[in-house]
């Protein structure tokens, strides 16, 4: 069992202000859906690094974190949705390790605050609103540019974190797991997490699989290697991603996807986020069932 302590970063200076659990803790899933099937099932608990900047959210932050304290930078700047995990990380990181930070919301703002905005408002994060057309070009130089100029200097950290520095920190979490498996599962948003996973599996038979949030065109087919490319200079093909379990799109949600959500934590007393993990553990779910994966596959579920 790993306790909490200080991390360190690798790289660029030492994070020495918030604590994190690593390595995530690994439990198998009993599961009489899993074992009729043959397959065992595992949870890596990411969800457990931070109560409040966990999972892929550290893993991606961890890097660019580290890189914007060695570079100077004082304040950061990220993207998201109206429900991004990632806005609520940031924030949070900011809080713990002293930088300010700011949110660019995709759509018009809405009073009161959501639960996840009005949470990142509490932890010091200033918000501001980008139309969705506008939103789309987000990365372009002259919106980049007009937002900088709204905040000053700062360190821009991509929607979901999802850059090559992000992408480096999510490839370490394979070697943490420390039994053979054949599969490991994560949700898909911006693709980083299943681009550093897919990197960090071991050559041989191991693949990556990702569950896709977001309902509409399939971007990250061409996202996930453009940025391994980015952060590895070249690609893998040792992954692949389901796209039939979005519930309707990002942060939509169905009475099916509740009921399942229910019954998981009733079975096994674990709490699914219900805009990431909750659509990857019904896909899997189901497509176990479906005998998709042959008996003695050993599937790590990644939570985050």
């Amino acid at each position: 069992m790993s306790d909490y302590a200080h991390h360190v970063s690798t790289d660029g200076p030492s994070i020495r202000t918030l604590e994190v659990r690593l390595p995530s803790p690994l439990i198998e899933l009993r599961d009489d859906r899993v074992e009729l099937h043959g397959v065992r099932l595992y949870l890596k608990r990411d969800d457990l690094i931070h109560p409040e900047v966990s999972g892929n959210k550290w893993r991606k932050l961890k890097y660019n974190l580290a890189a914007a304290r060695e570079q100077g930078y004082a304040r950061l700047l990220t993207f998201g949705g109206a429900f991004s995990n990632h806005i609520r990380a940031v924030a949070a990181a900011g809080h713990y390790l002293g930088f300010s930070t700011m949110g660019v919301i995709r759509g018009e703002e809405h009073q009161p605050l959501n639960e996840s905005l009005g949470y990142a408002v509490s932890r010091g994060m200033t918000l501001t609103y980008l139309d969705r057309g506008t939103y789309r070009r987000k990365a372009a130089a002259d919106v980049l540019a007009a937002v900088v100029d709204e905040f000053g200097p700062c360190f821009v950290v991509p929607e979901g974190g999802s850059n090559a520095l992000g992408v480096q920190g999510c490839a370490e979490l394979p070697a943490e797991i420390d039994i053979d498996f054949d599969v490991i599962c994560c949700a898909s948003g911006t693709g980083g997490t299943l681009a550093g996973v897919a990197a960090g599996l071991h050559e041989g038979s191991q693949r990556a699989l990702g569950f896709a949030v977001l309902k509409g065109d399939r971007f990250l087919d061409d996202e996930v290697p453009r940025l391994q490319r980015e952060a590895f200079g070249s690609d893998t093909s040792n992954w692949s991603i389901d796209y039939d379990f979005h519930f309707g799109g990002y942060a939509k949600r169905t009475a099916v996807l509740d009921a399942f959500m229910a019954d998981f934590e009733d079975r096994h007393n674990v709490t699914l986020d219900w805009v990431y993990e909750a659509k990857m553990m019904y896909g899997l779910l189901a497509r176990i069932a479906e005998g998709v994966f042959p008996a003695g596959t050993v599937i790590v579920a990644v939570l985050s």
